[in-house]
């Protein structure tokens, strides 16, 4: 038996906010000197965490149309499985966020906090990002 195809005109396509699959790449920070660069940047403050941004010159090596990202948590927010908790959610904020609201070309880090990062409720900090990007890329302050 073969599945059904999929209607071509979208008119049984779910509805939402589902971040685009193709059109925009996230990749990992990963080289210290990344993280260094990102913490002298921009930075705001929230409950839960931390969110550091850092617009990238044209000619740095991943493009001018790709977002990365770092995350780091440190052993104050708690032993390695409260620091892998954290890391996750904020994983997880990333994934479902920044592809429509980061900004190509740019940096961002996510700090995790301790004993907020993990026990807050998931809607608050995604609502926290959200308010986080609007201040960082300056539309409220």
């Amino acid at each position: 038996m073969t599945p059904p195809e999929a209607p071509t005109d979208g008119s049984n396509a779910a509805i939402g906010d589902a971040p685009p699959t193709v059109s925009l790449r996230l990749i990992t920070l990963t080289k210290r000197a990344d993280f260094q660069r990102a913490s002298r940047a921009a930075h705001v403050a929230k409950p839960g965490f931390v969110v550091q941004m850092r617009k990238r010159r044209t000619e740095e090596p991943p493009g001018p149309d790709v977002i990365r990202v770092g995350f780091t948590c440190s052993k104050k927010v708690g032993n390695a499985v409260a620091r892998n908790r954290a890391k996750r959610r904020l994983r997880e904020i990333a994934r479902l966020m920044l592809p429509q609201l980061g900004l190509p070309g740019h940096d961002y880090v996510l700090i995790g906090r301790k004993g907020a990062t993990s026990n807050l409720p998931f809607a608050q900090l995604q609502s926290d990002f959200r308010a986080a990007l609007d201040i960082l890329h300056g539309k409220k302050r």
